[in-house]
Order: C-alpha cells, then structure tokens, then sequence
C-alpha cells in the first residue's frame, strides 16, 4: 500500500484546512471568519458538508484513517454514525464508516458539554476496478473530521475540477440535518444532477446574514450563487424586519463585490408550519424531549407580526420585493416552497426535512435552478 501525504490540492469543498493533533482538520469558514463566530458556527463550519477527497488513480483499495468527533443529546435515541460515500467516475459505489472517536455529550435542558475522548478508525473499500478513474470520497456532514493518512494500491494524482463552481449558503437544512448520507443533502443530489463543483457553506442554526460570511462568498471563487436566506432569522429571533431588509441589501451587495456578473439565486424559506405565521424564537418541546423524542415549537406571539417580527411568510414576501426592486439582471428568486411545500410529506421535527425530502429538494432544485437561470450559457 501506497501513502499519500493528505494535502489541499486533494480537497474540494474546503476554504481552508488546519493542522490538528493527528492530521488535517478541513474547515468551511477561513481562520479569519472563525475569529469573528460564535461557538456554534465554529462548531457547524468544521463539520465538513460537502467537503471530498477527489484524485485520479488505479487503486482496487483504499483506506483512510481519521479521528471523528460525533454528538449525542442526553436523553434522547443515539445520533446515525456519520457516513463516508465513494463515488467513482461520479457514481456512488460504496459507503463506510471509520467508528471510534470522541463523542460530546450535551445535555439539552442545560447546555452543559462533556467531552468522551476515543481513537481514530479507519474506512477501508476496496474490490474497486483496476482502471483510471476520478475518485471522490465525501466526508461525513455532521461529524467534525479529522484525516489522518490515506493509502491506496496504486499511486494518485490530484483530479482536475470539471463543472461549474456552485457556492451555496444556507441553514442547517443545507447543511444537511438528517439527509442520509453527505452526498443525499438536497445540495449534494442538487450539484450531481447540475453537473457542478459544490462549495456549501450551509451551517447549522448560523444562517445569520453575518457580514462575514458575505465577505467570505465575495472572496470565494464560484461561476453560479445561492444564498437560502430565513428559518435561522426566524427561529433565533435575532431581529425584526426594519433590520432584516437592509442586512439583505448589504449582504447581496458584499457579494456582488466579488461576482459581478455571476447569476445569483435568492431562496426563500421551506414551508415550515410553526413558524409559518408565528414568530422566534423557536425552542425544543420540553413534553417530547421527556419521551426522547426532539421537536421543535415556535414560541413568539403572531399578534408580534405588527411590530416587524419575522415570520416565514413575512420573509418570502420582502425577500421577492428586493430582488424584483434591485436592478440585477442576474438576480433571481426562487421560493422555497417550491422545494418543499405545504403538501409535501411533514417535516419530522417541526424543522429539518428527512432523507427522503432531502432527495426530492435536490431534485426540485436541479430542475428549477440548473434548468433556469444556472443553466449554461
């Protein structure tokens, strides 16, 4: 067996890699961002969604070494393990795991952490065919990663990017939540189907229309944009709607600092019936977290609407006036109830789509996006 030194120029999907304990560590966000995030988007930029390893080789094995770091809620039933998917010449060919690791233990009702340290494991696939292919191996979303070694029976070789660069940003939805593996989130189905290179930089509850995130897009090289712009604004509450309209403005305009010209998609928020007309913030159900079961509820007052709280709906309509008022040619707006709407299959937690309707968003997605304004030139 061969051992590749694990480097950059193997990753797609990173902006940025650091050098952990045992190996490399990718990270969503540049060291720069991170110093101006809170806790829980350091916490969502590391887990790596959308990030791969991508090489051409002849190797029938492979194997990587890695340290996860996974969560369990106490409480409530053990989280997936995360999910390492091989595909080859861009199709699915296998799935692993690496087990082991170390394990936060958060206590919901409290938000008290404990780390359980454990040791690095390996994912092994092998029984491969023997000719030279693209190779990509998707790093779990919802599991911080660290990579360790990889080696394979034949030498690789960094693998030429081949499609449009597509660089999205969103919520935990985008990020992944409870897809069923990192290449079935709606934006990974969505990027297969369109043909293009994924940068997500969906994270978990931090879809916070930070000036930062905007200048990280800016600076980020990408042919197609989206940004999914809502249900965190809503369910954490963090402002109303005298603010939101121009932390919009400001934000496209950071982007379009960079991209010009690229074609730049704004999505509106899923249907999401608690906080459809109801605002922030939203909260676990205590009742159901006492059954082990998580759901979430709204707990604002709709009486608030008239004060500029924000709601789903209030979003989607201010969201369709900016992007019809703003002179951009290549702007768009895409409501997120065509992704997932009120007749669609219910949202498990009262949040998060399940593996299935990631499936179908992406695939709505694909045709709605990549059929319309990211459709080639």
């Amino acid at each position: 067996m061969i051992t590749t030194p694990l480097t950059a120029d193997l990753l797609r999907g990173a902006l940025d890699v650091e050098s952990g304990a045992h190996g490399l560590v990718p990270h969503r966000l540049p060291a720069w961002a991170r110093g101006r995030a809170d806790a829980p988007l350091r916490m969502a930029e590391s887990q790596p969604s959308g990030v791969r390893l991508v090489f051409r080789t002849r190797a029938t094995v492979i194997e990587l070494d890695a340290l996860r770091t996974t969560r369990s809620y106490v409480g409530t039933p053990p989280r997936p393990d995360g999910v390492y998917d091989l595909l080859v010449d861009g199709r699915l060919t296998a799935q692993g795991g690496v087990g082991g690791g170390n394990t936060v233990h958060i206590d919901l009702s409290t938000g008290a952490a404990r780390m359980e340290p454990g040791p690095p494991g390996t994912v092994r696939f092998d029984g491969l065919p023997g000719h030279d292919k693209d190779v990509e191996i998707w790093l779990p979303h919802n599991e911080i990663t660290e990579l360790i070694a990889l080696r394979t029976d034949a030498p690789v070789s960094p693998s030429p990017v081949r499609g449009r660069v597509w660089l999205h940003h969103g919520s935990s939805i985008s990020h992944g939540s409870d897809a069923a593996s990192p290449v079935t989130t709606w934006p990974a189905v969505a990027a297969g189907l369109g043909g293009a290179e994924l940068v997500n930089l969906g994270f978990g509850g931090s879809a916070m229309l930070d000036s930062f995130t905007a200048r990280v897009m800016r600076d980020t090289p990408a042919d197609l944009i989206s940004v999914k712009i809502g249900i965190n604004l809503v369910n954490g509450d963090v402002m109303r709607l005298r603010a939101f309209t121009p932390a919009v403005h400001g934000f496209l305009d950071t982007i379009r600092d960079g991209h010009p010209d690229a074609p730049l998609l704004v999505v509106s928020p899923i249907w999401c019936p608690i906080h459809e007309d109801t605002p922030g913030p939203g909260a676990f159900d205590v009742e159901a977290l006492k059954s082990g079961v998580v759901r979430f509820r709204a707990t604002g007052d709709p009486a608030e609407r008239a004060a500029g709280k924000l709601t789903l709906r209030v979003i989607r309509e201010e969201l369709a006036r900016i992007v019809a008022e703003r002179a951009d040619e290549n702007l768009h707006y895409l409501d997120g109830r065509d992704l997932h709407g009120e007749n669609d299959r219910p949202l498990p937690d009262n949040l998060h789509p399940d593996a299935a309707t990631h499936r179908l968003m992406g695939e709505r997605f694909a045709k709605l996006a990549f059929g319309g304004p990211f459709a080639a030139r």
